[in-house]
């Protein structure tokens, strides 16, 4: 329904690509690109039910806070777990990226969504976006905006496949005439990348060590092939048997090996969407290779252990922990231009009455 208001707002407000992930929420603004890189976690106060902190400032709380505060992750395998949450924290960005523009923003959103969703988690994605202010809220699969964000030429007749390791689900799409031809999903990805760590410590150490311990060591150690120099790196944290503080050295080796199963499922669903690929797009994929994405394609040896496999070349796009938030941005710019890249069909619009 056609609102002036809306009209109004649509001249004044800035359209926002979000990649609203399990890990880390990125937002894209029109004409300026990335302005905000921080995690999905929100705290706040069990009483009031109200947020204290959002982002990077919950994050730094989690494990550390009294009883009556709280730091959550809202998203749960890239999709809305906590719906109240969600809107808090999607409220505090689109306002901290019109801050100081003097008036209620009212954005036109486009929000990147996992590709294995149901229709109720799609709206949910639009609703949230809907109760935090915007103007009007349309959903990406995530495997398009990386595509899309990673400068693949997706709307051409040419076969382009995406790989997509974000904290919570890895999405292995192929892409073709502004469509996805074949797509897989499954809800392994960084985050139990990080558990495998976990695990591995208490299981061979008698170490219980913490998420962000767990990150730490995957980002400084954790490789999915061999690497030509291997690394070291220090777990810490409290000793099973004694319960004090402990710390112990392990090698890239050693984590090599207590990440492989997540890893081998990862390469697994790669080869099991190449099977399902019609032989003239592998062609196409073959001479032009595989694009890698999210924040699990930074994991080092990953793009090795994909080339040897699969025979096929493998890059990492340039900036990959950006590429679903620049790609919905861009969506965001030229909403006629990727109109089938849509999910969901038509948006869902916000009226604004005086």
């Amino acid at each position: 329904m056609f609102h002036p208001l809306n009209w109004v707002f649509g001249l004044f407000s800035r359209d926002l690509g979000i990649d609203l992930g399990t890990a880390n929420t990125l937002v894209y603004v029109r004409g300026k690109g990335i302005v905000i890189a921080e995690p999905s976690v929100v705290a706040m106060d069990t009483k009031t039910r109200k947020a204290l902190q959002v982002g990077a400032e919950a994050k730094a709380m989690i494990g550390k806070t009294p009883a009556n505060i709280i730091a959550v992750r809202p998203m749960k395998d890239g999709v809305i777990a906590d719906f109240d949450s969600v809107e808090m924290m999607l409220h505090y960005f689109i306002r901290k990226v019109h801050v100081n523009r003097g008036f209620a923003p009212h954005p036109r959103v486009v929000i990147g969504i996992p590709s294995g969703v149901t229709e109720v988690e799609k709206r949910a994605a639009k609703d949230a976006a809907l109760s935090a202010g915007a103007r009007e809220a349309y959903t990406i699969e995530e495997p398009m905006a990386a595509a899309i964000g990673a400068g693949l030429p997706v709307n051409e007749p040419v076969g382009s496949m995406i790989i997509d390791i974000g904290g919570g689900t890895t999405e292995v799409a192929v892409i073709s005439l502004g469509g996805i031809v074949v797509n897989n999903s499954i809800r392994i990805a960084g985050d139990e990348i990080d558990d495998a760590i976990i695990q591995y410590a208490r299981r061979d150490h008698n170490l219980v060590i913490g998420d962000r311990m767990a990150e730490n060591a995957k980002i400084a150690a954790g490789s999915a092939y061999p690497l030509e120099e291997e690394r070291r790196v220090t777990l810490r944290g409290r000793d099973l048997l004694t319960g004090l503080p402990k710390g112990i050295e392990v090698s890239s080796v050693e984590l090599r090996d207590a990440i492989s199963g997540p890893v081998n499922t990862i390469v697994d669903l790669v080869k099991t969407s190449i099977e399902e690929t019609p032989p003239e797009l592998v062609a196409d994929i073959m001479e032009q290779g595989i694009t890698l994405a999210g924040g699990g394609a930074l994991l080092l040896g990953l793009e090795r252990r994909l080339q040897t496999e699969l025979r096929m070349p493998v890059h990492t796009a340039e900036d990959p922990l950006t590429c679903v938030a620049r790609g919905a941005g861009r969506v965001a710019e030229s909403l006629h231009q990727y109109e089938r890249a849509l999910a969901g069909g038509q948006p869902r619009r916000q009226v604004v009455r005086a």
